[in-house]
């Protein structure tokens, strides 16, 4: 997923995958992104075409439309279409926007 990371550093926020080790979570905007399930398509008894689902979540202590702008503007630069959900997490007085797609895994079988 080395195009995924690309694509967080580009955000510019600090990200981690799934959460940050506890006492290592910046302020507030930071980043959490998880690859929770794949789609992949399958060929003559093998993995041939690799389909990752993505979500990036944008943690905020208010609501930020200029952190969502950055994240926004990248996914949308690279052509990337996501859907956009948001949520106030009272237990940790943050906002959650999550950003979900699907993309191309390491499609190795592809190459031979």
């Amino acid at each position: 997923m080395e195009r995924l990371i690309t694509l967080l550093q580009e955000m510019g926020i600090p990200f981690a995958y799934d959460h940050f080790a506890e006492g290592e979570s910046p302020a507030p905007p930071f980043l959490c992104y998880l690859l929770p399930d794949s789609g992949h398509f399958p060929a003559d008894g093998r993995v041939y075409f690799k389909i990752e689902e993505v979500r990036i979540e944008l943690y905020t202590d208010r609501k930020d439309p200029a952190a969502e702008n950055r994240v926004e503007a990248v996914l949308d630069q690279h052509g990337i279409f996501y859907a956009r959900s948001e949520v106030w997490i009272e237990s940790e007085k943050l906002y959650e926007v999550l950003y979900s797609f699907e993309m191309e895994g390491n499609n190795d079988a592809q190459e031979e």
